[in-house]
């Protein structure tokens, strides 16, 4: 009942997730840190302007269409490869299969909220990812494929920017991190393990375990910015508690000189050393 699927919305089929596994896989030490959900390859397919949405499900001809499109860039990379090619036939059969299941949820999202803004509703909308594995303002490459930052609840929900009239960040009294990137406060240590074991730090969807380091005030700061932050909500106070000593980071040194935000480069991010208090 109160379930709603954007028409627009793109679907992450099987050969995304392929994709994703076999370039992680063929990266070695160099890998992302990705999910393996297929999501990297669904975005490109998106871009692209290849990708099948929510809405293609309702025309089989349309849906055929499509699938022509998105499977011939695909097959064309498979096959040099030297992996299986996909069946337009079969992909086409089992997503017109589950199609009614879906199509009973999609409406326009943004009408919807449109609707609640003139019903003087209160909205919230939830990030489901750190700032900082942004697309275009994180830990490039080591980021998702979309944007992160608060202003893009406006861009997905199509309800404009004017709608939004407060941002909440919520962060952690200490740092993690989920997968491979720059992380300059990392602890790898007794009291990292310690933050770890007590914070229950692992990953919502792998489950894999969380690097964990001390509070990055200039991470946290750069994201108030580039966010537009109006409150912060401290959690895991907590897991400090048994420590003797706390420490904050409040600068970064790099190349001999104090800089107070983390720089654009991968190269830099990962020499740069904290600076506490």
């Amino acid at each position: 009942k109160n379930l709603i699927l954007s028409e627009a919305a793109s679907l992450i089929l099987p050969f995304h997730r392929e994709m994703d596994e076999i370039r992680e896989d063929a990266a070695g030490k160099a890998k992302i840190g990705t999910t393996r959900r297929g999501i990297g390859p669904a975005y490109e397919d998106k871009v692209g302007r290849r990708s099948i949405r929510v809405m293609d499900l309702v025309s089989e001809k349309n849906l055929d269409h499509r699938l022509e499109t998105v499977l011939m860039h695909h097959n064309a990379i498979r096959k040099g490869l030297g992996k299986e090619i996909y069946q337009k036939d079969k992909l086409k059969e089992d997503l017109l299969k589950i199609a009614p299941e879906i199509l009973k949820f999609s409406q326009p999202v943004w009408k919807k909220i449109d609707e609640f803004k003139f019903q003087k509703k209160k909205i919230l909308f939830e990030g489901a990812q750190g700032i900082l594995l942004d697309v275009d303002h994180g830990t490039y490459p080591f980021v998702t494929s979309s944007n992160t930052v608060a202003a893009s609840a406006a861009t997905g929900s199509g309800c404009g920017p004017n709608s939004i009239n407060y941002v909440l960040g919520i962060t952690k009294a200490y740092t993690t991190r989920v997968g491979e990137g720059p992380f300059p406060t990392e602890l790898n240590d007794e009291i990292g393990k310690l933050l770890g074991s007590r914070g229950k730090e692992f990953g919502t969807v792998t489950s894999r375990k969380r690097r964990c380091g001390w509070f990055d005030g200039v991470l946290v700061r750069q994201s108030v910015k580039i966010s537009g932050i109006d409150g912060i909500a401290l959690t895991k106070l907590d897991v400090l508690d048994e420590l003797e000593e706390i420490k904050i980071c409040v600068a970064y040194k790099l190349n001999g000189k104090q800089i107070d935000y983390l720089p654009a480069t991968d190269i830099d991010q990962f020499q740069v050393e904290p600076i506490y208090e």
